[in-house]
């Protein structure tokens, strides 16, 4: 329909309090909306256990079609769930600690406090802890959406330099791991939302206005590109974009 919208909203990584603020910030919802997800719902922030429940339990509270894409943190957990991998699972960094403590009661770590070696042991183990419910919940997340208004990826596509595939056409890994400056500078075709690489990290906007006026910690805008990652979670907040109006919601 003509006035249908999408509400595409980026990773979230375990703050709950930023989620609730920004949904609450979104327009009054129709059934003709979608409000998409793009992934990344765990680790890093002090409630991954609330986001999930509360995302899970979304289309329930709306009239909206409601999609949520798989993160490459969530395929990282899946992925986990069959064989560890204990490199991903431990580095501080990447907040998995977090989302153990979340699921087991255990208070919410520090920006970079570390499990002790216990509780590392646990976390590996990760069938021993994370409902199963959850894993298949994460293992059903789709890889990419499209509708009138555009394509949605966690992180980017497959291709090189101007010429990129179309997400049906991607192999996984891309789609939720891709971080290369030439799709950032060089994707030209159909708008694309994605999340996964932080907008600070992005190649900054060109020219002197977009130097003097623009905030780089706004979502990111070049061409048909969108990106959503505002750093929920790691010291940022939560967006939202919606199409076709390109109006911005925030959880700051």
């Amino acid at each position: 329909m003509s006035d249908a919208r999408t509400f595409a909203i980026g990773d979230i990584h375990g703050d709950s309090a930023a989620l609730d603020t920004l949904l609450q910030r979104l327009p009054p919802l129709t059934a003709d909306d979608t409000v998409l997800f793009i992934g990344d719902y765990v680790d890093r922030g002090p409630d991954p256990r609330g986001v999930v429940e509360r995302v899970r339990a979304f289309p329930q509270r709306t009239p909206a079609k409601v999609i949520h894409l798989r993160g490459n943190h969530e395929d990282k957990w899946v992925e986990s769930w069959k064989e560890p991998d204990a490199a991903f699972l431990i580095q501080t960094g990447n907040g998995c600690g977090a989302t153990f403590r979340s699921y087991t009661g255990g208070a919410p770590l520090g920006p970079e406090e570390r499990l002790p070696g216990p509780e590392l042991a646990q976390m590996i183990d990760v069938r021993s802890w994370l409902p199963a419910e959850v894993h298949d919940w994460m293992a059903s997340l789709p890889l990419w959406y499209e509708d009138a208004h555009a394509l949605y990826v966690h992180a980017g596509l497959e291709g090189e330099g101007t010429v990129w595939k179309h997400p049906r056409d991607c192999a996984p890994k891309p789609l939720l791991w891709m971080r290369e400056d030439d799709f950032f500078q060089g994707y030209e075709g159909k708008r694309l939302v994605f999340g996964h690489t932080p907008v600070t990290e992005l190649p900054p906007p060109k020219g002197l206005f977009a130097k003097l006026f623009d905030d780089p910690k706004d979502v990111w805008l070049r061409g048909p590109l969108i990106g959503i990652d505002t750093g929920c979670g790691k010291g940022g907040f939560l967006s939202a974009v919606e199409l076709p109006a390109m109006r911005v919601y925030e959880s700051r």
